[in-house]
């Protein structure tokens, strides 16, 4: 009983440490320092290098292993498969980011066995095949924040960016589980991961042929009985055991498992709540439990470790900035650093390789410590650097492009132009000047020789943040609506009077409105509830949908938003569902605000949260 009580007491201190440090960094605004590095601080400080407070049982034994294994789980449900397949919609000239990504990985891990052979030669390490995976490898978790936060995911750089540390990511955890099993010195074992990689090969063929529709309203669904979270477990825990069963280490099976679920298509909501899981209890536990075991004094004692970790720091900088001078013939001096150090950013996957060598005997303790310390390092320094070299973009105006001019498209063109946007119409035909005389200023019409694919797209329609195809064909609507989704567009609205085709584009996703559609809706309303179309068609104020993509508010409260004085939030939605908003309302990145104001004051707080 007094095991047990000994055992409860250290998990508390665990999990009530790990529920503090967010409350902290936020406090005290420490932006900078990743959450899961104060948790790893935060062990250094309870463990063997500081007040002893933890006492290592069976219980935060099992809770920290099952927390990296779910890190690894949600390690492979990060990886977003439609980068590789989506079309560039930029210019001729700009780089292919999947062409330009792989070249780059190809750089990365030639460059990283060539330093691993220098740190064999220095005698500061012993098997450069291990060596080569961590130098070789990038942090998914750091890299995609950091993208984000700067805005640079749908730029040609930032998917550039995103596809190498994809790419890094399931290439060297590939390579961890090969390399493991070669160290076996066991033929069977390597036929056994071979047979491994086969059967979850069956495993996803058979779950996309004869249960992809369940499985997608099993992981999209949100009732109590949270039928996709069972299934996510049981997928990721099939995979690990049938993973140990034959030999392979358990983490390559959670981390296909995430692999898996990723490529079923997993809504927003869903993700959401397995991060919050995994993020929430099990994965903090698992860090702060790194820290407590680390010897830090005896690390810092040993000349060799003093070396080892300055050395390794500036061979995975190297290996990272090297290669990513490719993009200097594209991008500016100052972005190409930026992304170099950007890349130098690791973790998960250098403590996996890490754990996995110490387990193996492969290396000793004093390296496994220098291994996390580079880890923690290069996740905190080089983010910082990243943001302080790479130059800060200045915010373009969202663009749109509208095909067909004609009196449903023609009289938004100057609202939307008095919101901020940057408004492109494509016509076959010259809108009647006397009429539309406003709109003939400046590069807002395009007149077109037809409304042709061929024609559209050259003339930079499918560049458009937003596509709207509005003429009074539905079969041209749709025609363009299909190409502009295969060029990668994301928001795409489609004008379709049949009914039979209004559902069809519905249900392919699309957003699709009609006149009749429309004058039925809004007589409703206008019967039903007047005060509201008057709130919507007010002269003076108008309303607008704002979504939050700025890092810096991500879990802010409500009432902490800047301009609020000038601007009022009617409703926040949030996945699936929406919110009342009030004072105390905690942001998440991808809510979306629907506020009323003035539109330069739109313009003014959309600039700031987006």
């Amino acid at each position: 009983m007094d095991h047990g009580s000994s055992s409860l007491m250290s998990l508390m201190i665990v999990v009530i440490v790990a529920f503090l440090i967010p409350i902290v960094l936020h406090h005290f605004k420490i932006r900078a320092l990743p959450v899961v590095v104060a948790e790893i601080i935060a062990g250094l400080a309870l463990g063997h290098s500081g007040f002893n407070l933890i006492t290592e049982d069976s219980w935060l034994e099992l809770l920290s292993l099952f927390g990296f294994i779910y890190l690894m789980f949600l390690s492979g449900l990060e990886i977003d498969f439609q980068a590789f397949t989506k079309k560039s919609g930029g210019k001729n000239n700009a780089p292919k980011p999947l062409t330009v990504s792989l070249l780059l990985f190809a750089g990365i891990l030639a460059l990283s066995y060539v330093l691993s052979l220098g740190l064999v030669q220095m005698h500061l390490a012993e098997d450069p095949y291990l060596m080569t995976i961590i130098i070789a490898t990038i942090s998914l978790g750091v890299v995609v924040p950091v993208l984000k936060e700067k805005k640079l995911l749908d730029t040609e750089l930032g998917q550039t960016l995103l596809l190498v540390t994809v790419i890094s990511d399931f290439v060297t955890m590939i390579l961890l589980a090969v390399y493991t099993s070669i160290q076996s010195h066991s033929l069977s074992r390597m036929l056994l991961l071979l047979l491994f990689f086969v059967v979850v090969a069956v495993i996803y063929l058979l779950i996309k042929r004869f249960a992809v529709p369940n499985m997608i309203r099993l992981f999209n669904q949100g009732t109590t009985v949270q039928l996709g979270m069972r299934a996510a477990f049981a997928l990721m825990l099939l995979f690990v055991v049938m993973s140990e069963g034959l030999g392979v280490e358990n983490i390559l099976g959670a981390f296909l498992a995430g692999a898996i679920v990723s490529l079923l298509g997993p809504s927003k909501t869903f993700v959401h709540q397995l991060d919050s899981f995994g993020y929430g209890f099990l994965i903090p536990i698992f860090f702060v439990m790194i820290g407590v075991r680390m010897e830090l004094w005896s690390l810092l004692s040993d000349w060799k470790t003093l070396l080892f970790i300055p050395v390794l720091l500036g061979f995975i900088f190297l290996s990272k900035m090297l290669p990513v001078l490719l993009l200097s013939r594209w991008y500016a001096r100052s972005q190409v650093l930026g992304s170099g150090l950007l890349l130098s950013s690791t973790l998960s996957l250098v403590i996996a390789a890490a754990s996995i060598a110490l387990e193996l005997g492969l290396i000793d303790d004093s390296i496994y410590g220098s291994l996390i310390l580079v880890a923690v390092i290069s996740c905190v320094v080089f983010p910082v650097l990243f943001n302080k070299v790479f130059p800060k973009l200045e915010r373009k105006p969202t663009t749109i492009g509208i095909v067909g001019a004609n009196h449903t498209t023609l009289p938004i063109v100057n609202d939307l132009k008095q919101h901020g946007y940057d408004v492109r119409l494509y016509t076959a035909s010259r809108p009647r000047e006397e009429e539309d005389k406003p709109l003939l200023t400046g590069d807002t019409l395009q007149l077109v020789a037809s409304l042709d694919t061929q024609v559209l797209d050259e003339e930079g329609l499918f560049e458009s943040d937003i596509v709207v195809l509005g003429t009074a064909e539905d079969a041209t609507n749709i025609s363009l609506a299909h190409e502009a989704l295969s060029r990668g567009r994301e928001r795409i609205v489609v004008r379709a009077e049949d009914p039979a085709k209004y559902e069809r584009l519905h249900h392919e996703g699309f957003t699709v409105f009609s006149t009749l559609h429309a004058s039925r809706t809004l007589l409703r309303a206008l019967i039903e509830q007047p005060s509201m179309v008057k709130l919507f068609t007010h002269d003076n104020d108008s309303t607008g949908e704002i979504v939050l993509g700025n890092g810096s508010y991500d879990h802010v409260l409500l009432r902490d938003l800047p301009m609020l004085q000038n601007v009022l939030i009617l409703r926040i939605y949030r996945s699936d569902s929406y919110l009342i908003p009030h004072g105390n309302t905690n942001l998440l990145m991808g809510d979306k605000l629907l506020v009323s104001g003035r539109p330069e004051h739109i313009v003014q707080l959309r600039a700031e949260l987006e």
